[in-house]
């Protein structure tokens, strides 16, 4: 499996040798191609401001004269068939699709392929159809990595691993991504030697649904939560939401995955423990590179197979206050004028984020 780095050199390095040598007649073949960019849902603020913007402008330097149709089906699995079946019939050759619901998707699949339209799976897998291709991070390794990351943090802190038990907040059950972060998290916590407490499917991934069940655990076993492991910001975000309207003070720690904004102001303030860095626009450029190279007709050489499909996969980074501002501030994905705003500004000090 390829490790990436998620410095611009590095995205660019993949991008040269993902396009290999495209040839100006498969650059004019694509010219004034449409291709379809649908995203599942809003309740991580990633698509709107890192997916999509990155999928443009990468699409904008490898075809400029190409359209690009961009829906988002905000958690509903019949509004995204509405909008794939609508990017067909607006003439996309080719469908980058995040599914709402992995299983419910191959059919989409196979209806685009049906008609000649080829399909990128993006960030979530789609387990039952064969797509023509799968970008994504590491999803398992993600779970994995947060989990262990949590678990050493634990045992630096000295917290017995006999007093008490780690709560696991899943992502939602009809995202094959979800299961994968939830597949890599108990490999994370199995030698960790802290007990899972309880475990929970997030529906839609949504931080309230999160913070309900969060809140009703807390009641449940009280301090004998010694911290939480969430597979991504809102989830994460929804527990700690939990806590402070429980008077819990300080919080466990609390993992996440996409290093938001608010994520990372909460690591800074020390409410959540870590975050995954993995910088959106590094797999949105990776599915426009594909996107032109399908439209050109050419054979994609992959690294590796995921559900059958040829998927190129890339590694992030766990990201706690101890490397923020090297992981964020420092390779610019985050500005300190973005961050340290309001009552994050001391925390910024304290980190050495700002003087």
């Amino acid at each position: 499996m390829m490790k990436f780095s998620t410095k611009a050199a590095g995205a660019a390095v993949f991008v040269l040798s993902l396009l290999g040598g495209t040839s100006a007649f498969a650059q004019t073949a694509v010219a004034d191609a449409t291709v379809a960019f649908l995203m599942p849902d809003q309740g991580s603020t990633r698509y709107e401001e890192h997916d999509h913007p990155g999928f443009v402008a990468e699409m904008k330097k490898l075809c400029a004269s190409c359209k690009v149709l961009y829906q988002n089906a905000d958690a509903d699995i019949a509004k995204q068939q509405q909008q794939f079946n609508s990017a067909i019939t607006q003439g996309a050759k080719v469908i980058v699709l995040d599914p709402v619901d992995s299983a419910a998707a191959a059919s989409l699949v196979q209806l685009a392929q049906s008609q000649g339209v080829k399909v990128i799976a993006y960030d979530r897998p789609i387990p039952k159809g064969k797509a023509d291709f799968y970008v994504s991070f590491d999803n398992k390794a993600i779970g994995k990595a947060i989990a262990e990351s949590l678990v050493q943090h634990l045992k630096a802190q000295n917290v017995p691993a006999d007093g008490g038990g780690i709560l696991q907040i899943n992502g939602s059950p009809t995202d094959a991504a979800a299961g994968l972060i939830k597949d890599g998290i108990h490999e994370g916590l199995a030698s960790g030697g802290y007990k899972t407490l309880a475990e929970f499917d997030t529906p839609n991934w949504q931080p309230a649904n999160a913070q309900q069940w969060a809140g009703g655990q807390i009641t449940r076993f009280g301090k004998q939560i010694v911290g939480v492991v969430a597979a991504n910001d809102g989830t994460g975000g929804g527990a700690i939401a939990a806590f402070k309207a429980a008077g819990v003070d300080p919080v466990p720690p609390v993992t996440g995955n996409d290093a938001t904004i608010a994520a990372l102001q909460l690591i800074i303030s020390g409410d959540q423990y870590n975050t995954i860095s993995k910088p959106s626009e590094i797999v949105a450029a990776a599915a426009a590179n594909v996107a032109v190279k399908l439209l050109a007709g050419e054979t994609i050489k992959a690294e590796m197979t995921l559900y059958d499909t040829p998927a190129q996969l890339f590694v992030p980074a766990v990201v706690t206050a101890e490397n923020l501002k090297a992981e964020i501030i420092d390779k610019k994905i985050n500005t300190a004028e973005e961050l340290c705003t309001g009552r994050y500004a001391d925390g910024c000090k304290k980190l050495g984020i700002t003087k």
